[in-house]
């Protein structure tokens, strides 16, 4: 792999030369440039430089652009307005900067980060026997495309789904597994996700209702809660079968979402039963933590509750249990002292902001967070109905997911087989998968994480406007192209001179690498989805005006077929980076 050095990291180092040659005492100075509509770039560093020397900006500007020599890759410059600088960069430069991504293969130039370091990321956590509904989606779907594109940049990431999977509710379910030991037993063969599921949510349902009506049996179930927590190894056996058929289902639903989640990165709230005692000993003697009322509590000088007394995180109980807040501050020293992470990334529901402020402020009073190691809730909104409301069922229920999915997968079928023209059946249902759960990711990705957004199926799934299902015909579109273009093959040719639509859509393609490293340095995959369906728009303009097999010479096809390909190599990365599929044929 060959990273390439983009066009405004040239155009900046030449215009850094030439500020420095200017005026000596400004080097390292940024000149502060950006895309502009009334040339390629803008640069309004001049301004601050002016204003330091106590200079005239454009008498400044003027005498920086007569240091810059045009060329390459710098065609023209000329000042603007109180001191500005539009600069035009040369057509050569656009198609030879391409050339050098388009022969880096699938990396497309994109760098590898200077400094990587080790993330454990903390994403998709559904909770043992119980069905995964609507809100289980958002953590599950940005959280792996955060990770593809940490680990595109070159960073470590280790994956951790913290699924439910303790608490006192086991009590009532493992006792009633007990009294009723085969209703998880399996026939012969494999039991699907959808009959894992039904039969936990049926045990639960007939569990729940004894424990609700029979006192005896509401005891019962409360000595297994002791016995589950002491460790007994029979409890911890039927325990074990709940975990066993929950997960059944989870990767069901997973492969459904077309995400991959793999057994060892699921590290549930019992995976650090044995370190919370340790965890309460290292807060209590440090001081940290303090007894108040039995229990052991943080208190924090800036959180306090309508009364004005100081909200605690409770740590431990007073009748000795243990809540979330140990099990997540254990997680947090097995993230950093044996899984070395730098950083430690949550992908959370916004609900859980003040748990995860306590949670983090406590470990960097404990030590356990500092400037080398850095703690971030990724907090996400709520998904809303098409009617602007939390979005449920019409009896007032949460929706289960895999509904959700199934029927976006059943309007995106209908979609690609209106449009289809030679797709045999099996196409059309592999097609419609992969359209539909692409439609419900790119819904959800294109919007900034901590927004609440619309789930409505008719947006998600229209052929124009900013859904992944337009981006998609975009790239099917050009495949159908190249098929198309026989004997000739994409080649780059510098000499040629570009249209604006050419030149648009080349330096917008330049743009990747950078919105890459955004993305990955922000958390924000709605900037990746941004700029591809950006890049689609430009090549849809494109397309329009410019013929690629009827252009004007042999030479000229071959540039717009390679302006193209490297148009859908460009598209399939960035789509591949958000977890959604490009069909060669739609």
């Amino acid at each position: 792999m060959a990273s390439v050095t983009s066009l405004s990291d040239s155009v900046q180092q030449q215009l850094s030369a030439a500020l420095s040659a200017v005026r000596p005492e400004a080097a390292g100075a940024d000149p502060l440039l950006r895309r502009s509509d009334r040339a390629d770039y803008q640069a309004n560093g001049i301004l601050a430089l002016a204003k330091k020397a106590k200079a005239n900006p454009r008498e400044l500007a003027a005498e920086v652009v007569s240091h810059i020599t045009t060329g390459e890759p710098i065609a023209d410059v000329e000042v603007s307005g109180p001191g500005f600088l539009n600069i035009t960069v040369a057509d050569r430069a656009i198609t030879e900067n391409l050339a050098a991504r388009y022969a880096d293969g699938d990396r497309l130039g994109v760098p590898l980060k200077d400094d990587p370091g080790t993330t454990v990321i903390d994403y998709a956590q559904p909770n043992v026997a119980k069905e995964m509904h609507v809100g289980h989606l958002r953590s599950a779907v940005i959280g792996d495309a955060v990770r593809a594109i940490l680990e595109f940049t070159g960073e470590t990431v280790v994956r951790r789904h913290h699924i439910g999977d303790w608490g006192t509710q086991f009590g009532m379910l493992i006792q009633y597994l007990d009294e009723h030991p085969h209703e998880l037993d399996h026939s012969a063969g494999e039991v699907s996700g959808e009959e894992a599921m039904s039969n936990l949510d049926r045990l639960y349902k007939a569990a729940r209702v004894l424990f609700d009506s029979d006192e005896e049996f509401r005891t019962r179930a409360r000595r297994r809660v002791v016995d589950l927590q002491a460790g007994d190894e029979r409890t911890l056996a039927m325990w074990q079968k709940f975990v066993d058929e929950s997960k059944i289902y989870f990767f069901s639903v997973f492969e459904k979402l077309d995400m991959e989640v793999r057994d060892a990165d699921i590290v549930g709230e019992s995976g650090y039963n044995d370190m919370l005692a340790e965890t309460c000993r290292l807060l209590e003697e440090s001081g940290v933590a303090v007894r108040s009322e039995g229990a052991l509590c943080v208190f924090f000088d800036d959180i306090k509750g309508p009364d004005g007394n100081q909200v605690p995180l409770i740590v431990q109980k007073s009748d000795g249990g243990y809540g979330y807040a140990a099990t997540d501050l254990s997680a947090i020293r097995n993230r950093v002292f044996d899984l070395k992470a730098d950083t430690l990334l949550y992908v959370v529901d916004a609900r859980q902001s003040l748990h995860f402020k306590m949670v983090f402020e406590t470990a960097r009073k404990a030590g356990w967070l500092n400037e080398d190691v850095r703690a971030h809730h990724l907090a996400f909104g709520t998904v809303l109905g098409a009617d602007g409301k939390p979005f449920k069922t019409r009896s007032g229920e949460t929706i289960r997911l895999v509904d959700l999915l199934d029927e976006a997968v059943d309007r995106a079928s209908a979609v690609v087989r209106e449009k289809a023209q030679d797709l045999s059946e099996q196409e059309i249902t592999e097609r419609g998968t992969q359209v539909g759960i692409g439609a419900v990711k790119y819904a959800d990705l294109s919007t900034s994480a901590n927004r609440d957004y619309k789930f409505d199926l008719d947006q998600m799934l229209s052929l124009n406007g900013d859904t992944s299902v337009y981006l998609q015909y975009a790239y099917a579109r050009i495949r159908s192209i190249l098929r198309k273009a026989g004997e000739a093959r994409p080649a780059a040719h510098p000499e040629l001179t570009l249209t604006p639509a050419e030149r648009a859509l080349g330096l917008h393609l330049d743009s990747f690498a950078e919105t890459v490293a955004e993305s990955a340095a922000e958390y924000a995959p709605h900037k990746l989805a941004a700029y591809l369906f950006q890049l689609a728009s430009l090549y849809t303009s494109f397309y329009d005006k410019c013929p690629v097999l009827k252009a004007d010479s042999p030479e000229q096809v071959e540039n717009r077929l390679f302006l193209c390909d490297v148009t859908a190599n460009t598209l399939h990365r960035g789509m591949e980076l958000l977890g959604i599929r490009t069909p060669e044929r739609l």
